[in-house]
């Protein structure tokens, strides 16, 4: 890292300060995956930190697999995982190491704490340890076996290794603080009974260790100085430091947060990705449209191109959503200084040239027109049989058509201009072109320098090469999928992919697997793995141009305005059943929320009613909010009626933002947890008076001329404070909060 390359990052500056100061002989980071999926996007940003950190400091990364959950882990994620990493440009060298080489060490310091009495089997189920643990504004009550003499937590702690117990009847936890407001120290929990076969220990473990409690001993038994990890685990860092701090000596490692990456069209949530998968809306984890880093490869994205991105969104402690034309831009980016230029005809139409006498002759085409220093050409076959593309060529062309019509002139690349003489339809449809070349415009220019519409790619009908190529889209119609709808899938795009028998000029007969090059006029192109020495078939990796900006949110993707499918219901005006009028009339819910009620949600609805949720909360954390994170609207969400009732509780309190509810629900459906250990580990209580107040501060420092603004009367501009104050608090205040805290501010 060198000044050249700008001011650093809060990380990279910390991590210069460190190695300034003695801290550490050698940087050592670490790159933990779990291998339960395949990576993401997201993780590009990881990898990219995590192994450029140490490169860039001359340290070293290890590649460290979290496989600490075996009932969910493949050596087939494993495998993706090791390709992902060498193909986004990194290498972990002899530095490969796995939760499990460490179980006998972490056993044998789960057994240390014991005996120092920091630790205790417990043998409440877990329901009854989220009841013990408390609220974020009541302490937790300590359970029954919380001074079970060390002795006896030793024996049971051994058979539990030994598989003589059940899952879910007994578990190790840290003996801390049950009234601690980190909610994370209420006496966590270290290790759970799971009679699962792993992968690479077989069954010799029958306990296995929570990630809070392997993580930060793992990155000290390794060396690991700088451990990187997401803004939602800033609550878990001082986890992080007590195990270790009771545990091991100094020097040790120290956590550090950053924003994750967010981007719009694309969901990073493994859940709702291994959804997809299963339910057959994608082919397989590495079809071109998902977000993973496999599908990226498999589109033809070039790593450097990622890794070009992640510098741009660089990092920081503020969470966003970056838009999804900043990918196709770095891909267009490198592309275009990269890919060799070829002909191609995505959506063939003859055309005969009438005049031509003779064989097919090569024409001169350059190979790389944007560099001005090289000019290879190659030679493409033309003669009196070609291909055009069919949206080359209009029956009827609209006002300032500057493509092929009847009686119009124009040019192909590189070879003659051509003028249409004749349109032979078959019925409704276009099979052919009748044209005439003028031979004295042998290039594409003509020596009186008139002048004419357009210029066209083409390919010989004769010496061109079949393909497949499959034009992929995003496969999400909407930029945050699933809002405003009942469920994420209701997003998806219809257009994400269309597959065209294309032809393609002679040269291409030969290309291969990792080949990538641009179809003038079209796009840039990769060969798939399904091609084969008879087969050659190509992906659109993006188009030469941004389609989509221009488009409406509502038909992106579709070819036209839909209307958009109300969550509740929509305006169904079909008489109610009896069951749901009277969750109408006795219990205030909306008529179209006791539609959807009336469906397997129902006994949820009444199940946290019964547990203590306000009828009219529940129902619109089930329909308006629930419903969306389901993989199908009618499947039973893995969520209790007395987690939902607590969640309700909290959000008629204001303990949590509505806009912060989404992600709660999320969380506790992917396992997370208790409400209050999701609620505490990422942050999502409502931000209090104090930091209300300091978000206010920060963006009137930020926008003073705004400010200046609005105190000369633009009072207009309080909805643009509110919303920077709003965006920066990311969900977790109330709107009418910070605008009291403004007016305050500034009177």
């Amino acid at each position: 890292m060198t000044d050249a390359d700008g001011p650093l990052d809060f990380i990279r500056a910390k991590v210069q300060q460190d190695l300034a100061d003695g801290a550490y002989p050698a940087v050592v980071t670490r790159f933990p995956p779990e291998p339960n999926g395949y990576l993401h996007i997201g993780h590009a940003k990881a990898i990219c930190l995590d192994f450029g950190v140490a490169e860039e400091f001359g340290g070293r990364c290890n590649l460290r697999f979290d496989d600490t959950n075996p009932a969910a882990e493949d050596i087939e994620y494993v495998e993706s995982i090791k390709a992902d990493i060498r193909w986004l440009g990194f290498d972990w060298g002899d530095r490969l190491f796995h939760a499990s080489d460490y179980y006998g060490r972490l056993y044998d310091l789960a057994c240390a704490l014991i005996s120092k009495g920091l630790a205790y089997v417990d043998d409440l189920n877990e329901e009854e340890i989220r009841a013990h643990r408390g609220t974020v504004t009541e302490p937790g009550r300590p359970s029954p076996w919380r001074d079970r003499p060390a002795e006896e937590s030793l024996a049971l702690f051994e058979r539990m290794k030994n598989g003589e117990f059940a899952e879910g009847s007994r578990v190790l936890r840290a003996k801390i603080d049950m009234a601690h407001s980190n909610m994370k120290m209420r006496d966590p929990l270290m290790y759970r009974i799971k009679n699962a076969h792993h992968w690479r220990t077989g069954d010799a473990w029958h306990v296995y260790p929570f990630y809070d409690f392997a993580h930060g001993l793992s990155d000290h038994i390794e060396g690991v100085t700088h451990s990187f990890c997401t803004l939602e685990f800033d609550v878990n860092r001082v986890l992080y430091d007590w195990y270790i701090d009771q545990l091991l000596p100094a020097p040790r490692p120290h956590q550090y947060e950053m924003a994750r990456l967010e981007m719009t069209y694309l969901l990073t949530s493994k859940r709702k990705l291994k959804g997809l998968v299963d339910n057959g809306d994608v082919n397989g984890w590495d079809d071109p449209r998902m977000p993973t880093l496999a599908g990226l490869r498999r589109l033809g994205c070039p790593p450097e191109a990622l890794r070009a991105l992640m510098k741009r969104v660089g990092i920081s402690k503020t969470n966003s959503t970056i838009e999804y034309g900043w990918l196709e831009d770095a891909m267009r980016d490198h592309l275009n200084r990269t890919a060799p230029r070829a002909l191609g005809v995505l959506r063939p139409l003859k055309v005969t040239i009438t005049n031509w006498e003779g064989p097919e002759v090569p024409v001169d085409v350059p190979t790389w027109p944007q560099d001005a220093d090289r000019d290879d050409v190659r030679p493409v076959p033309f003669g009196r049989d070609l291909y055009i593309d069919r949206e080359d060529f209009s029956v009827d062309p609209p006002r300032g058509w500057k493509r092929l019509a009847l009686g119009v002139e124009v040019r192909l690349r590189s070879a003659w201009l051509i003028t249409c003489d004749e349109v032979v339809s078959d019925g409704d449809d276009v099979v052919e072109l009748r044209c005439s070349y003028d031979p004295a415009t042998r290039g594409g220019d003509a020596p009186d320098g008139r002048k004419v519409k357009g210029t066209l790619h083409w390919v010989s009908a004769t010496s061109s090469v079949p393909a497949e190529v499959r034009l992929y889209d995003r496969l999400f119609a909407d930029p945050i999928p699933g809002e405003g709808k009942a469920s994420f899938r209701d997003s998806l795009n219809p257009s994400s992919l269309e597959v065209v028998q294309a032809r393609l000029e002679p040269s291409l007969a030969g290309a291969v697997l990792g080949d990538r090059f641009q179809l003038e006029r079209v796009g840039y192109f990769a060969v798939d793995p399904d091609s084969g020495p008879d087969r050659l078939v190509l992906n659109r990796t993006v188009g030469l141009r941004d389609a989509w900006s221009a488009r409406p949110a509502a038909s992106a993707g579709a070819g036209g305005a839909a209307p958009k499918k109300q969550a509740g219901g929509g305006g169904d005006k079909t008489p109610l059943s009896a069951t749901a009028q009277a969750r109408v009339d006795d219990q205030g819910v909306p008529d179209d929320h006791a539609r959807v009620l009336d469906g397997p949600l129902g006994a949820l609805f009444d199940a946290s009613v019964a547990a203590g949720a306000a009828p009219r909360t529940a129902s619109r954390l089930i329909v308006d909010e629930l419903r969306r994170l389901l993989p199908d609207e009618d499947a039973a969400p893995a969520l209790s009626p007395a987690d939902l009732a607590d969640v309700a509780a909290r959000l008629d309190s204001g303990d949590v933002a509505g806009a912060s509810v989404r992600e709660l629900l999320g969380a506790l459906l992917d396992g997370e947890g208790s409400v209050a250990d999701v609620v505490a580990k990422r942050g999502l209580q409502t931000a209090g008076a104090d930091a209300v107040t300091d978000l206010v501060a920060e963006v009137l420092s930020e926008f003073p001329d705004e400010v200046a603004r609005f105190r000369a009367g633009e009072g207009k501009l309080m909805g643009f404070l509110v919303g920077q104050a709003m965006r920066r608090a990311a969900g977790r205040a109330d709107g009418k909060s910070v605008k009291a805290a403004l007016m305050a501010a500034l009177k």
